[in-house]
């Protein structure tokens, strides 16, 4: 007997990767459970499953950094709660956290693929579940998106929960209408900008030299952040390249009035409407009148 559940849970994380660096991403999750039936001729109550298996996924990977652990790239030291993590890039590239150790999941793996992420979660999955399971199939896949769409990772450190966290992440449609009608050319083109980007605000980034584990040979080319927040004192070095600063924290509702009001300066005497996303199903919209 088998039991499934479609469209589980979203898990917006980022991971490392050699060629793309900090890439924030959004998996949709799709469950099914095999087993013998329990005394209430169930596999699982359905609250159960919504309940247990989506806390866990969003314990263990959601609003996370996912690290390649057999990675040779990956450097990783611990010390009272925070995690160093230095992935050395080649060509300057180079990327630098010091975190508290709940930012991070380490994936067993030398890349963070989607089938080494689904082998993570199912095994953190099936060892929770009740004996009468014996079998659990994960898929985790991408939102259908007929249109342009950006790999972005940033933090927020007001955020009272898990997006505080210095480096996670999304896949985010965006929607650019001028005098009510679609503008898929300049969808495209910011797009572009911020294809696998991380969002930096103004206010959290700081000299090299000032963070705590400074390295001056590597950091020619890279930009700092760091904040305190709920959680911990977060800190990140990034190539510059690979980096956006804006004037404004990073909220979704930021980031669509930043584009509505970026692009606005050059369409006097048009109306601009900016849908951006946050990942799936989700996101802010600015309108601007000019």
């Amino acid at each position: 007997m088998k039991l499934f559940v479609k469209d589980l849970t979203v898990i917006d994380s980022t991971y490392l990767c050699p060629d793309r660096g900090l890439v924030g991403e959004s998996w949709l999750v799709d469950i099914e459970l095999g087993g013998s039936l329990n005394d209430m001729d169930m596999l699982l109550d359905f609250g159960q499953v919504k309940k247990l298996i989506k806390r866990l996924i969003d314990d263990k990977v959601d609003h996370k950094l996912l690290v390649p652990r057999r990675s040779p790239l990956c450097k990783v030291s611990n010390s009272e709660g925070y995690t160093q993590l230095d992935f050395q890039r080649p060509h300057g590239k180079s990327i630098h956290l010091r975190c508290p150790d709940e930012a991070y999941t380490f994936i067993d793996a030398v890349e963070v693929s989607n089938e080494a992420l689904t082998a993570y979660v199912k095994a953190v999955v099936l060892e929770q579940l009740p004996s009468n399971i014996q079998d659990i199939s994960i898929n985790l896949r991408h939102e259908a998106i007929d249109g342009p769409y950006y790999h972005y990772s940033h933090g927020l450190k007001k955020h009272d929960g898990n997006c505080q966290r210095i480096a996670h992440g999304h896949r985010s449609t965006i929607e650019i209408l001028v005098d009510a009608e679609g503008d898929v050319d300049l969808a495209t083109s910011w797009a572009m900008k911020w294809r696998n980007i991380y969002l930096g605000s103004a206010n959290d980034e700081i000299s090299a030299n000032d963070i705590s584990f400074y390295q001056r040979q590597e950091w020619q080319q890279h930009y700092a952040f760091a904040y305190q927040s709920p959680q911990g004192f977060f800190e990140l070095v990034v190539p510059k390249q690979e980096t956006d600063i804006l004037p404004c924290e990073t909220t979704v509702e930021n980031l669509a009035a930043y584009i509505a009001q970026t692009l606005s300066k050059a369409m006097d005497g048009h109306t601009l409407k900016v849908i951006a996303y946050e990942g799936v199903g989700k996101g802010a919209i600015s309108e601007v009148y000019r």
